[in-house]
This record gives structure tokens, C-alpha cells and sequence, in this order.
């Protein structure tokens, strides 16, 4: 079995205010592997954005990260800043949330792109111009060479995006942290920013983790699926797997809740109530006092983490009350 690059081993993110404890991540575990894609989808506020971002260690004071995180073997939590950024950029890169604010607004597109290359490479600057010229035409913005002057506010939402990702690949990352890439671009675009990832991952043999809360973008460019409910990774799974049988009563619902395949005028099936919120107490499975099947076992004790299948996890103590299977979608 090939070796994972990247193991994630009860990793836990909390903010403390006021005497207060804000649990954001509670103590999660996941494994990514080479050339893998790498689906992580929840409801806002599940904690997604947090888990990439303590990955990186850009969790700062008041948060605070505990756990392990095994990158090739090796634990990058708690390395001292100068070793952390050897890895962070040049092996493990990451695209933000929003293309419209990411990037500098007083640099140009080039100078943020060199900008990179010089931090993680040891090209010269006649070769990190020309390496920019190469990263911008490799994620498709055309006139690559006559962009790199030009600021963000000259660029589209998906030209901006294209750029971002222009810059996370600039030192030939091994894995690629992807936030929510196609917020608020339009749906077209939206389809060309994850095809360019499923290809650039593909050409470059590259591991992404893809953060979304939409579940057509999982079925169409993830390998591999994990669901994050209240902080918690509450199912893994393939994503063929997940999709036709589902093991958690929240993947259910979100499977659920899904138009495709339904006549016109048809009421969508919901999921009552609203998630925990991060300061929340909870004394039993998180998402007890919004689900259909819940029973007297699920309001008391932290559910474990059960193996219902090869390669398929869930937290759920009532996943046999589930149905057995879904129609394909």
C-alpha cells in the first residue's frame, strides 16, 4: 500500500475570549495520499477552513492548535518558523478562500509570482520571469507574458483565481490546500477553475484537498470524500461509496437535499434545526438534536470513529437504521 504524504491525528483548533473556549476543530484524523484529491465538505462553520489553515500553522494567538500532523512522516506542528516555512509554499501550498481579496492589491500579478519563486527556488530573476510567464500560461490566462504587469483589480474573478493558483504552484508544491476555490464565481467559471485543478493534479501528480460545501463538485473531481459536522469529521469514504450508501444520518441529509433527479416544483427535503455553535458543550454525537433517526445512545459519550466498509468510516452509532442504499444520482 503506497504511504501517505500527509497524516492528520487528533488535531484539535480552539479560540479562547473572555474565559470562553471556541472549539473549531475537535479532534479530527485523516490521511491524504500522493496524486489523491481529497473532498472536504460541510455546512459553513463545520470547521473545513480551520483544519487547512492549522495544517499550515496560520492559526495565531488567541487560537491554538494541538495534535499531530505528519507530512511525509515527519511532524510539522510546533517547528520553529523558519523550518515551517521550507514546508509551507514549497511542499505543501495553499489557495485562499476569496480571489477578489487574496491577492495584494499595490503589487502586480508578476511581482507576486516571483514574489514566491524567489521565497522557494533558487532561480534567477531572467528565470523567474520567465518561470511566471510559463505558471500563468499553464493555468490558462491568455497573453500570459503581457498579464504580468497588470494589477488584480485589471483581472476578472476567474482570471484572479487562476493566478492564485498560478502562485500556490509556483515552487512545485506536493500538495495543494484548495479553499473553496470557486466562491463567488459564477457557475461557468466555477466548472473551469476545478477542471484546471483536476488537470493541473493530474500533469503534476499532485495531492489536493478540496474544501467545499457543494456536493457536485465532490462527485466530480474527488477521489475520496470526508464530512465535517460541528468541528468533526463525521464520515470518510470513496466518493462513489459515499454517495450510494451513506452511514452518517448528516451525509444523508445533505445527499438528501440535493435537487438532481427530481420533478419540477418538488419541495426540497431539509435538514431542521441549525449546527452547534463553536462555544457549545456537546455530550454526545453533535448533530443528535437535528437528526431522524436519533436514539437514547447518541445523546451521551463522544461516538467513536466505526469501520462500516473498506476505506469507509463514519462516527454514526445508528448507521444501520440508515437506508441500505441510495439511487445513483
Amino acid at each position: 500500500m503506497t504511504e501517505n504524504l500527509l497524516e492528520v491525528h487528533g488535531l484539535r483548533t480552539e479560540y479562547r475570549s473572555d474565559g470562553r473556549r471556541f472549539t473549531a476543530v475537535d479532534g479530527i484524523d485523516f490521511t491524504v495520499g500522493p496524486g489523491e484529491i481529497l473532498g472536504l465538505v460541510g455546512e459553513s462553520g463545520s470547521g473545513k477552513s480551520a483544519t487547512l489553515r492549522s495544517i499550515l500553522g496560520l492559526i495565531k494567538p488567541p487560537g491554538r492548535v494541538e495534535g499531530r500532523i505528519l507530512w511525509r512522516g515527519r511532524d510539522i506542528h510546533g517547528l520553529a518558523p523558519s523550518a515551517l516555512q521550507r514546508v509551507r509554499g514549497a511542499e505543501i501550498a495553499m489557495i485562499f478562500q476569496d480571489p477578489m481579496t487574496a491577492l495584494n492589491p499595490v503589487l502586480t500579478v508578476g511581482q507576486q509570482i516571483r514574489e514566491s519563486l524567489a521565497a522557494h527556488t533558487d532561480l534567477s530573476a531572467s528565470d523567474r520571469q520567465r518561470r511566471a510567464i510559463e505558471l500563468l500560461d499553464l493555468v490558462g490566462i491568455p497573453a500570459a507574458a503581457s498579464r504580468l504587469d497588470d494589477y488584480p483589480y485589471q483581472f476578472s474573478g476567474g482570471i484572479r483565481q487562476r493566478a492564485m493558483i498560478a502562485i500556490a504552484l509556483a515552487a512545485k508544491p506536493a500538495l495543494l490546500l484548495a479553499d473553496e476555490p470557486t466562491t463567488a464565481l459564477d457557475v461557468t467559471i466555477q466548472d473551469q477553475i476545478i477542471k484546471l485543478i483536476q488537470r493541473l493534479a493530474a500533469e503534476l501528480r499532485m495531492s489536493v484537498i478540496l474544501v467545499t460545501h457543494d456536493l457536485g463538485v465532490v462527485a466530480e473531481s474527488c477521489d475520496r470524500v470526508a464530512v465535517m459536522y460541528a468541528g468533526r469529521i463525521v464520515e470518510t469514504a470513496p466518493v462513489a461509496t459515499l454517495f450510494r450508501s451513506p452511514r452518517h444520518a448528516y451525509t444523508l441529509g445533505l445527499l438528501q437535499s440535493m435537487p438532481v433527479g427530481r420533478s419540477p416544483r418538488t419541495p426540497l427535503p431539509f435538514i431542521p434545526g441549525a449546527p452547534p455553535r463553536p462555544g457549545d458543550s456537546l455530550n454526545g454525537c453533535a448533530f443528535a438534536a437535528r437528526c431522524a433517526f436519533v436514539g437514547d445512545e447518541c445523546r451521551h459519550g463522544r461516538p467513536e470513529t466505526r469501520h462500516v466498509g473498506l476505506d469507509h468510516m463514519t462516527l454514526c452509532r445508528r448507521a444501520e437504521a440508515l437506508p441500505a442504499a441510495l439511487e445513483p444520482a
